[in-house]
Parts: structure tokens; C-alpha cells; sequence
């Protein structure tokens, strides 16, 4: 046990620990509150003073939500070691999320969004207190949960951190290799000799990175052997990267570069949303400084993002599901015109339903006044173009090609790793599975909607039908009283003969609408036929086990991740547990 006059720790209750400080889960004394400890060891007591004394001082004048707030600044009753004692995060940093086999190829839109929005509002923070951070990274953002269920992410960590306005450089360099700006990379970590000094923007690259890792669950720059084995493959990937590249991989030793200029079709992002961070990540994740965005820039572009209003449209025909970013005050037109982008159906071939009635959409309605969607209670699109829409359903990578090789003998570190591998491709199966079953749904759902509305306009047709009969009846009763006057009149004074034709012009119409209600009573016949089968396809979907099946599959496999946790910690496994091991294998 270690102590402060007002807080009490365990040394097992490690949090985490870096070159110069460890942090542990403490207690205040009186309270019993939980808080977090950050332990300077000697190794920072070799720094300069100033730098000693700059995270207690910037902390203190840091005041935000997404910031971890300072609580004091203390020291152990025997070394004297000087302790900041911290709000405390309960459930660890966005890496602890992201190595979650569940996020393995990205976070979910709800969730990343919510790091955008947490991560945005604490960098605006630092910037209006003329603070650089230089060592953003997924492990010093860290998370708790608030009352209403949702995440909270704050920013820590900020040892590296110092006050530096928008025109100002400095030379020193810190920060984390995967997350480095390519300029702090090449002396920081190839330790070549460099006369560069680095702005404010270097944060912005280690945002992008960040931001790219929680989108898709991976690094965006990955030499072959990785990172850490490959750096000075690292550091061309990332200095010859072409401008709007944000990814770049190489798959073989000494092969070429692959350039991505998209989000992978793994991430769990809508295009909508998609459409809307790709610009920003090429634009902060730009290696030459000049070009690089401000953070003007960057503000404006991620609140755009946060400040838009969702709205949720399932393309029937395509059988595709869609996201629409919009501003609430835009405008139908403006609406239109963006689910043409995603859907390639023109504006004026566009028809919506809403829960089972046709959705006018006046042109000048803004959006804030639409009707509320969800992912599963989306608007319906229907095209009413004479060219049958191409089916897109739903877009994904068969996540059997993500499933580890496991190797025959045991090797504990190896099998823990492609356990965790494993888990992460039946999440991805699972999610996709999911994304399958609601769009079957959703299909269904929407032709009942389209045949419903069919269905009544026939019965509105009928009617006009029988009053067109009920005219056409008159008609006929009047054009035979006219032929009996015709008939009475003497030959030599009729007029020119047009009663007859007046009469065979009137059969033809009583037989045309004969026809016509044939043809109707046909097509109602044939959305009978189709309702049917709705009905019967409704029934093989309920009776479809394949979910739950994943989702029991998934939880056996769990176990077996954690219980392979636990075995990487043991030296060897004894006879009996490594036989195990092998069946669980």
C-alpha cells in the first residue's frame, strides 16, 4: 500500500504506466472516492525542472468535460515522490474500447461519433488555452460512462503537453511512433538529424490517426512485419503518401504500396458518414505542414459533421439501407438531391412511404420538420423510373476471410492471439447477419406498404370505373331515345346519320371499361398472389434460427478467448489443461 496524506493505493492497481509515471486506482481517505493517482518515478526527476512543474501547471488551468480534471497535487509520506491525484475513468481509454474483439473493424456509428464530438470540444479547449498536446493516441483518451448509459471520452496525459499559440514551433519531441507527425518521426524515432522545427499541426496528424484507428479498428500507415519491426518502410509510407490518400499498406516484404483513398468496407461507418470524414482525415493527415489544415479548419469541418441531423432511408428496390447527413435547415430539394448521391435515383423519380402511408415531401419543407427515422423505422424510397434499379443489398467483406489460421501445436501468446482474431471476424459475422435479417424486414415491410397503397388505389379506380358505367348508362338510355325520335321523323326531313355512330362509340367505351376492370380485377388478383407470399417468406424469417445461433456461438467462443487470457499468463500448462486448451482450440 502506498499513500498521500488524503489518498490510499494499492500497487497492483495499476491503471497504466509510461516512461516517466505509473497511474493507480486510489481512494480518498474520507471519502472513499475513487480517483485516479499518477506516480512519478526517478526517471522524471532527471527532466528539467520547468518540465517537471509544466503538467501540474497546465492541468491546473484546464477546466472541461473532456478533460480529466486535476483534483491536487500531493506526495508520499516517504519518498516524497510528487502524486497528481485525478478523476478517475472507470471503464479505461478508447484503446482498451478498441482492442475489444466487438470493435475489432471499427466502432459502431453511434459510438464514434461520440469521440468525435468528446475529442473535438476537448482539443477546442486546449487551443483557446494555447495548448499543444503532442501525444494524442487512442491510450490517453479516456472513457467513462455517464448517467444516461452514454460514453464520455476526456483527454489526459499531458506530460508532453505546452502552451503554444497557432504561428509558434518548437523543436523537442514526444508522442508515441504510430501517432507521429512523419517530421517529430524522423528524429524521434530514426533519430536522424533534422533541423525542423513542428507546429501545432502535428497534433491534427495524431488526431487523424486516431480517428482512422476508431473508424476501422486498425492503423491507417502499416508497413509488412507492422509498425515497430518496419520503421523506415513506416516513415516513406507515410512521407510518400499521395495528397487524399488516408491509409497506405504493404501486404508483402519490399512490396509495393497500397493506397487507400477510402474507409475499408469492414468499418462499421454509413457512406453518409463516410462521405463526410474522408475529406477531413486527407486533410489533417497531410505530411507537409504548408498544406496541412489549421485548426480553423479542422473545427469547422468536424463540427459541420456534428452539427448535421440524421435521417434514416431504406431503398426498396436496391434493397439498400442509407444515411443522410443534412442540416436541419435544409431543404427537401437539398435532401433529394443527397439520397440521389448514395441511391443514383434522380429527385423526381423519388417517392417515400412512412410507416405504411405514401410521405409528401413539399420542396421547401426544411428537414428539422421530417418525420423521425431510426436505423429500423427508416423513410421507404420508392424509384417510380421505368428502369429497374440495380439490387445493391447490403455491401460487405465475407468475414470468414478475416478468421485466423490457428496453428497445430500449442503456442499460448499465438492461440491467445488468433482466439482474439477469431472473435473479432464472428462479431463481424454477427454484424452482418443483423444487417441481413433488417433488410429482409424491411423489404417486406416496405412491398406490404407499396401493395397496400396499390391496393387502394385499384379500389379508388374501381370507383371512378363504376361511375363512368353509371354515366355511360345515361348515355345509352338517351342515344335510344334519340334513335326512336330518329326513327319518327320522316326520311326525306332526318338530318345526315350520326346516331349510329354515336351508339357504336358508346358500346366500344361500355366495352373498354369492361376491359379495364378485368385488367384491374387481373392485378389485384396478382398482389394477392404476392402478399402470399410475403406472408409465407415472414413466416420462414421468424422461424429462422441463424441469429441466435451466431449469438450463442459467439458467447462459447468468448469464453474460450477469456479462459486463453488466462493461460497466456502461465509459463506452461500442465497435461490436462494443455489437452483442453488443444479441444478448445
Amino acid at each position: 500500500m502506498q499513500s498521500t496524506p488524503n489518498y490510499l493505493w494499492s500497487t497492483e492497481d495499476l491503471l497504466g504506466q509510461g516512461a516517466t509515471a505509473s497511474v493507480y486506482k486510489a481512494r480518498n481517505k474520507k471519502s472513499g472516492e475513487l480517483v485516479a493517482v499518477k506516480v512519478f518515478n526517478s526517471a522524471s526527476y532527471l527532466r528539467p525542472q520547468e518540465v517537471q512543474m509544466r503538467e501540474f501547471e497546465m492541468l491546473r488551468k484546464l477546466n472541461h468535460k473532456n478533460i480529466v480534471k486535476l483534483f491536487a497535487v500531493e506526495e508520499t509520506g516517504s519518498s516524497k515522490q510528487k502524486v497528481l491525484v485525478m478523476e478517475y475513468c472507470s471503464s479505461g481509454s478508447l484503446l482498451n474500447v478498441l482492442e475489444d474483439p466487438a470493435n475489432a473493424f471499427g466502432l459502431a456509428e453511434s459510438e464514434f461519433l461520440i469521440v468525435l464530438q468528446c475529442v473535438v470540444a476537448g482539443m477546442n479547449h486546449l487551443r483557446e488555452n494555447g495548448v499543444v498536446h503532442r501525444d494524442i493516441k487512442p491510450g490517453n483518451i479516456m472513457r467513462l460512462v455517464g448517467e444516461d448509459g452514454q460514453s464520455i471520452y476526456k483527454l489526459t496525459d499531458f506530460g508532453a503537453a505546452r502552451e503554444l499559440e497557432d504561428d509558434e514551433k518548437f523543436v523537442s519531441v514526444y508522442g508515441t511512433e504510430e501517432y507521429l507527425h512523419p517530421d517529430v518521426y524522423e528524429r524521434a524515432v530514426l533519430r536522424k538529424p533534422q533541423q525542423k522545427a513542428f507546429g501545432v499541426t502535428v497534433d491534427l496528424w495524431s488526431i487523424g490517426v486516431t480517428f482512422y484507428h476508431a473508424a476501422t479498428g486498425s492503423l491507417p500507415f502499416v508497413p509488412f512485419g507492422g509498425p515497430r519491426r518496419n520503421k523506415e518502410i513506416m516513415y516513406r509510407i507515410t512521407t510518400e503518401k499521395p495528397p487524399g490518400a488516408i491509409a497506405g499498406i504493404q501486404r508483402q516484404e519490399n512490396g509495393s504500396i497500397e493506397w487507400s483513398y477510402e474507409l475499408p468496407i469492414t468499418c462499421c461507418l454509413s457512406t453518409g458518414l463516410k462521405d463526410q470524414l474522408i475529406p477531413i482525415l486527407a486533410n489533417i493527415l497531410e505530411v507537409d505542414q504548408e498544406k496541412c489544415w489549421g485548426f480553423d479548419q479542422f473545427f469547422a469541418g468536424t463540427n459541420d459533421i456534428l452539427h448535421r441531423m440524421v435521417v434514416d432511408v431504406f431503398s426498396l428496390q436496391q434493397a439498400s439501407s442509407h444515411r443522410i447527413y443534412i442540416h436541419s435547415y435544409n431543404t427537401t430539394t437539398k435532401f433529394l438531391d443527397a439520397v440521389f448521391k448514395q441511391t443514383n435515383i434522380v429527385p423526381h423519380h423519388q417517392e417515400y412511404f412512412f410507416e405504411g402511408h405514401l410521405y409528401e415531401l413539399d420542396p421547401n419543407l426544411q428537414a428539422h420538420h421530417f418525420c423521425r427515422t431510426t436505423e429500423s423505422s427508416p423513410l421507404t424510397l420508392l424509384s417510380t423510373s421505368e428502369q429497374p434499379e440495380d439490387v445493391v443489398g447490403v455491401r460487405y467483406r465475407d468475414p470468414a476471410l478475416e478468421f485466423p489460421k490457428f496453428l497445430p501445436r500449442v503456442d499460448v501468446v499465438a492461440d491467445c492471439s488468433a482466439a482474439k482474431s477469431a472473435l473479432g471476424a464472428a462479431h463481424q459475422t454477427l454484424r452482418v447477419g443483423q444487417a441481413l435479417r433488417r433488410g429482409r424486414e424491411l423489404l417486406a415491410r416496405g412491398l406490404h406498404w407499396v401493395i397496400g397503397n396499390l391496393r387502394t388505389e385499384c379500389c379508388r379506380i374501381l370507383e371512378q370505373r363504376r361511375g363512368a358505367h353509371s354515366v355511360l348508362s345515361c348515355l345509352q338510355l338517351t342515344q335510344g331515345k334519340t334513335h326512336v325520335l330518329y326513327e319518327a321523323v320522316p326520311a326525306g326531313s332526318r338530318a345526315p346519320a350520326g346516331v349510329d355512330v354515336v351508339k357504336a362509340r358508346l358500346q366500344r367505351v361500355d366495352e373498354e371499361l369492361s376491359q379495364c376492370s378485368h385488367s384491374i380485377f387481373d392485378f389485384q388478383g396478382a398482389l394477392d398472389g404476392i402478399l402470399a407470399e410475403l406472408v409465407k417468406d415472414r413466416q420462414q424469417v421468424h422461424e429462422d434460427k441463424s441469429i441466435q445461433q451466431m449469438e450463442c456461438c459467439l458467447e462459447k467462443m468468448q469464453m474460450i478467448h477469456k479462459q486463453f487470457k488466462k493461460a497466456r499468463t502461465c509459463l506452461r500448462l500442465g497435461y490436462n489443461e494443455e489437452q483442453i486448451h488443444k479441444l478448445d482450440k
